[in-house]
């Protein structure tokens, strides 16, 4: 497979083009597989970095990043990496200082909640301030060779207005919406903001060699289909605008089934699902003609690895092996055995039609 960069004379050949190819809606022997946060806290040699650096530490330092990106591939037979970083390393390039905060999570000593607070925002110039995500995308290529494909991401404006309104995680985000409810122009500034700056950084990456882009939307869910419009997806599409002349977009929304219809007619080379819709009713909300990936509940990784195998068989069959990409419905959970995560990756790579 013949992949282009932004620069014309640069062709690049990857082995493993599996991903690539449901990316593109081309038939497939069987469908690629990754895992969101495949690079993270089930895996031991991720706990004994952990251990030695704190966690933007390692988001900000290449050789880090590039290390924890490659575990999981020296470890299974994955189809597609994803660089290692976090969405808050986004905001944090806007002058926005979120901390991660030992059994809080992310953390943010003076909220947005004003019209003034957002105009102090700043929209960066991502070489400048991001500089250390393109550093580690040339490191992790280097490691990869050529044989799989490097996904970049971003969280999606509305998902990162929540932190930044927020401060901090929450179950509902009632403070992050009652300040878009309240203050809507000062909302739509903040997410213009951001949606800028992610398609500065998304190009950036893609300057330097990804092969693909996903979205994630996380907090998507938490707004109704009428806001979720307003506040959401307005400002990813703008995103999927900009990127998709220039590399494949992946758009995820967490609990955003009601969404799909919508992002089918966007410019979006595929759809992340999550496990709370059924694959049937994701082909036919997205009318079968869009390629998916998800859906496996990331808790169902505590079942037996016999059990995982039968699952994701069921889950490729009802999905269809063509136009699908194997995923979780969301990122692996941190105290999943490392057997049980090699199970469901095992089970795509072994599958067959017969099955």
């Amino acid at each position: 497979m013949l992949r282009e960069n932004l620069q014309p004379s640069t062709i690049i050949m990857i082995k493993n083009d599996l991903y690539l190819k449901a990316l593109r809606g081309e038939t497939v022997e069987r469908p690629p597989v990754w895992m969101m946060r495949q690079a993270g806290r089930y895996l031991p040699e991720f706990i004994a970095l952990r251990d030695q650096y704190d966690f933007f530490t390692r988001c900000q330092t290449p050789e880090l990043a590039s290390e924890i990106t490659v575990q999981p591939i020296r470890r299974f037979p994955l189809d597609a990496a994803i660089l290692f970083s976090d969405i808050l390393v986004v905001p944090q390039a806007m002058g926005i200082d979120f901390k991660m905060k030992e059994s809080v999570g992310p953390w943010l000593d003076n909220p947005i909640r004003t019209m003034e607070d957002v105009q102090n925002v700043a929209v960066p110039d991502v070489n400048d301030t991001l500089g250390y995500v393109f550093d580690a995308i040339e490191l992790t290529l280097h490691k990869l060779d050529n044989e799989i494909p490097l996904i970049g991401f971003a969280g999606s404006p509305w998902t990162i207005l929540c932190y930044c309104v927020e401060g901090k995680g929450s179950k509902s985000f009632d403070i992050a919406k009652s300040f878009c409810f309240q203050q809507p122009e000062a909302a739509h500034l903040l997410l213009q903001k951001i949606t800028d700056t992610t398609i500065a950084y998304l190009k950036r990456k893609v300057e330097k060699g990804v092969s693909a882009v996903q979205v994630f939307d996380s907090w998507g869910g938490m707004l109704s289909p009428a806001d979720y419009q307003e506040f959401s997806w307005q400002y990813i599409n703008q995103i999927v605008e900009a990127l998709s002349p220039l590399t494949h977009v992946v758009v995820f929304g967490k609990g955003c089934w009601f969404a799909l219809e919508d992002m089918t007619n966007s410019n979006a080379s595929a759809l992340g699902v999550d496990w709370t819709v059924s694959p049937e009713m994701a082909r036919k909300l997205t009318n079968n003609s869009i390629t998916l990936q998800g859906n496996f509940d990331p808790a169902r990784l505590h079942s037996s690895p016999e059990t995982i195998k039968k699952m994701v068989t069921e889950m490729i069959s009802r999905f269809g092996k063509d136009r699908y990409i194997a995923n979780l419905g969301h990122g692996i959970l941190p105290n999943i055995p490392v057997e049980n995560a090699e199970a469901f990756i095992r089970a795509v790579v072994d599958w067959k039609p017969n099955n």
